[in-house]
């Protein structure tokens, strides 16, 4: 199969949140099954260029109908590690892409609007014509939108589109200019209900749901996220627009890439290790506390990896922090904060937690940190206020590191508690889970996890080992897209 991912980003060339990860890693196992698959992107002028290798121009002169003129582009080809990327690069003064930024600028709708534009436009003149055009995020929604109501008149009509949702936070809302700018026109048309207006604003014009109206399949990143963005809030608005597409709408949980995260052929970690052997897990530990000066001892470390910010329950994070050191425990953080009060927040705590030898925050991102805490933790704390999918807690599984989360999203369809998760045998739970967003609940399930590493280190062993045996990998979540593409290619 022949299948093309339109996407605002692709790890690790473009990484600033978890889709970078997912489009690379999907496109990856989708390749291991034997399809051609092409990415598409925008140009950054701040994109990891050292991530590209045998960058070329691909295409010169692409001309990009906008407003009542054009846009010329030129497209470049390379490969970022392993996977064949097109990068458009508009040759306009609006810069859409030469900015120092991937988002944040005031007109980003009208931005990824030319790109999903572009990735079309390249897409016909080039004679490309995939099986699958896979989209991701609001970014890419109005690409459905042009490819069934203007592309398919012009040679693009056996192409089917799966669209898929990371975020329903971000939608992309857009006016009538972004209609005449792509061609779209037809105001009375795309200002329906049933097209692309949203579902509160009648002034603004939806992408994300223009992305729902007009695929042929639609996903988000885990089962459970699915089931709430149906029935709660966490779908931002959308709720009854996936109720009327519920028969082309579920939920595929991402993967894991265990050629990165994988105790087993993990570089950044100084002792690998396996469910098989597992000395090297203890000797993670002490090289953990050597590095961030930890004190010596025996006592579980706790951890949290991850954003500081509202999403992340962060009030929760930092009372984690205050109970484990109450509990006799040992407490590591590494993250940055979105929030400039929340980044003094914590740059405050770190000062005056300074001399504790139980506790290490790292305000920031490392790399090769993250990796060895994930190897040298015992329990990894992600207490969030919703998740579509996360990857802490998979990660987690893979090193041994029990997760301790609360019961939302990808994180329900992942963790299952140890003492009460009734759906399950005993030998195939493997974390905590807490429901509410109070310190009281956090603490019930950080006190059932500390109480059984002290008191019965065996079967603490036993549930870290019955996670580690968990397959959160690329290829169960392949297995599902190709099940959809077949679907919806039928």
């Amino acid at each position: 199969m022949y299948i093309v991912q339109i996407a605002s980003e692709c790890a690790p060339v473009i990484k600033a949140g978890g889709l970078g990860d997912v489009v690379y890693g999907l496109s990856r196992e989708l390749e291991l099954r034997g399809n051609c698959v092409e990415i598409i992107l925008p140009m950054y002028d701040c994109m990891r260029y050292d991530q590209i290798w045998g960058l070329h121009e691909a295409y010169k002169g692409l001309s990009v109908p906008w407003y009542v003129g054009e846009i010329y582009c030129d497209v470049y080809c390379g490969w970022v590690h392993g996977r064949l990327c097109f990068f458009i690069q508009p040759q306009s003064e609006d810069n859409f892409f030469n900015r120092g930024y991937y988002y944040g600028g005031n007109d980003d709708n009208m931005r990824f609007a030319f790109f999903s534009k572009a990735a079309l436009e390249f897409l016909l003149v080039s004679s490309k014509r995939p099986d699958i055009i896979h989209c991701h995020d609001w970014q890419t929604g109005l690409v459905p939108v042009m490819l069934y109501e203007v592309y398919k008149y012009h040679g693009m009509d056996n192409q089917r589109v799966c669209y898929t949702i990371h975020n329903f936070k971000h939608q992309g809302m857009a006016g009538a200019d972004m209609l005449h700018a792509t061609g779209l026109n037809r105001e009375e048309y795309y200002f329906q209900y049933d097209h692309l207006k949203d579902n509160f604003n009648p002034f603004a014009l939806n992408m994300m749901k223009g992305g729902i109206v007009y695929s042929n399949y639609v996903n988000t990143v885990s089962p459970h996220h699915a089931w709430e963005a149906r029935f709660q809030d966490v779908g931002y608005g959308l709720g009854h627009t996936l109720e009327i597409y519920q028969d082309k709408f579920s939920g595929i949980l991402n993967g894991v890439d265990y050629n990165i995260w994988n105790p087993e052929v993990d570089e950044f970690i100084p002792h690998q290790y396996s469910i098989d052997n597992l000395k090297g897990k203890a000797l993670n530990k002490k090289a953990l506390r050597e590095k961030l000066l930890l004190k010596d001892c025996d006592k579980p470390i706790i951890a949290y990896i991850g954003r500081l910010d509202q999403q992340k329950g962060v009030h929760l994070v930092h009372h984690a922090m205050y109970y484990a050191l109450d509990r006799g425990a040992q407490f590591v953080l590494l993250g940055s904060a979105t929030e400039p009060t929340i980044n003094s927040q914590f740059w405050h705590e770190k000062h005056h937690l300074n001399s504790n030898p139980d506790i290490h925050l790292e305000i920031g991102f490392d790399e090769s940190l993250a990796h060895l805490i994930y190897a040298g933790a015992d329990m990894m704390i992600v207490p969030s206020n919703y998740e579509p999918c996360g990857l802490t807690q998979l990660i987690s599984l893979k090193y041994g590191t029990v997760p301790i989360v609360r019961g939302v999203g990808g994180l329900l369809s992942t963790v299952f508690d140890r003492d009460f998760d009734l759906d399950r045998a005993p030998e195939k739970r493997n974390g905590y889970v807490f429901y509410q967003t109070d310190n009281h609940a956090l603490e019930t399930a950080m006190e059932r996890a500390i109480g059984l590493y002290k008191e019965f280190p065996k079967e603490f062993e036993q549930l870290f080992q019955q996670g580690m045996e968990y397959d959160y990998s690329w290829n169960n979540s392949g297995k599902k897209y190709m099940d959809v593409y077949n679907h919806i290619k039928a």
